[in-house]
């Protein structure tokens, strides 16, 4: 799988053997043997390079997922003797910021024989990841429903303007505009109908704040992500401007019966409920 993954991103068997370290004629062989266990061509060979056939580009998406189900594998048999089991958890970044970081302390302290492999991510590739059993556990705001997935809310996100001076009068042209989403969107369109594409636009919350703390301007971010920003004076709450929701949840698989998921959902339940009453990810109604 690796050898694969190394041509079709490189273009190149010769290139390929470098990156895996092998002879060029070994990455030939492996890629012969692929093709004719799964009876189709995957690489077209030229003078440029190698690309994928439709097959290869088929195989592509597969061969991921069957990278990262070994190494999974791999982690949990050779896992030390003082650990029982793992558990693999993705999250958007904005999730890991103040919150999740939390959670991890608690689950090392209610269960320090489980093993956590912690990961970022976006809605396409947690969600792949859960089908595939490749993780157990997955935070986003954008889930997909499907089948023999249980997708449950934890708590809605209050998104606040920030910006770095509090007589800004957005959206000018320092707004950066974070894609949270197609809910977010939504909401967006009806407070600010008129507006235009901006001049900037940010896939994470992360990134959106670094553009404004370096260039100046505002963006959307959730309002426990901007608390210690705005304690510092970094940063400032634009007033008069409306705050948005955006629902978080927690996705896991619906016929899994492993109890360390059932500890994890339960301390993660626990968090949450008290940080809702604490002020973290907004108010019950929100």
């Amino acid at each position: 799988m690796k050898t694969f993954l190394a041509v079709a991103a490189h273009g190149s068997f010769l290139e390929a053997a470098a990156r895996v370290h092998v002879t060029q004629s070994t990455v030939s062989a492996r890629i012969q043997n692929l093709e004719q266990g799964l009876g189709a061509r995957l690489f077209v060979r030229n003078r440029s390079g190698a690309s994928l056939t439709p097959a290869g580009q088929r195989f592509l998406r597969h061969a991921k997922t069957l990278l990262l189900t070994f190494e999974q594998a791999r982690h949990d048999v050779g896992l030390p003797s003082r650990f029982r089991a793992s558990l693999t958890i993705g999250a958007r970044i904005a999730l890991w910021d103040a919150f999740l970081p939390h959670w991890a302390g608690r689950m090392r302290a209610a269960a320090p024989d489980i093993s956590l492999n912690t990961e970022i991510g976006f809605e396409e590739d947690l969600m792949r990841r859960i089908i595939a059993g490749t993780m157990d556990l997955a935070l986003m705001y954008s889930p997909q429903q499907g089948a023999g997935i249980q997708v449950e809310h934890l708590f809605d996100e209050t998104l606040i303007l920030v910006g770095d001076a509090p007589d800004r009068s957005p959206p000018d042209d320092g707004y950066v505009y974070v894609d949270w989403g197609p809910t977010f969107y939504a909401q967006h369109r009806k407070v600010y109908p008129d507006l235009e594409r901006p001049a900037q636009t940010a896939n994470i919350g992360w990134l959106g704040l670094q553009l404004i703390l370096v260039n100046g301007g505002t963006c959307f971010v959730p309002e426990r992500v901007a608390a210690g920003y705005l304690r510092g004076g970094c940063l400032y709450r634009i007033q008069g401007t409306p705050t948005l929701t955006l629902p978080a949840y927690v996705v896991y698989p619906g016929d899994s019966d492993s109890s360390e998921l059932t500890t994890a959902l339960i301390t993660l339940r626990a968090l949450v409920a008290e940080g809702l009453a604490a002020g973290v990810g907004g108010s019950e109604d929100g």
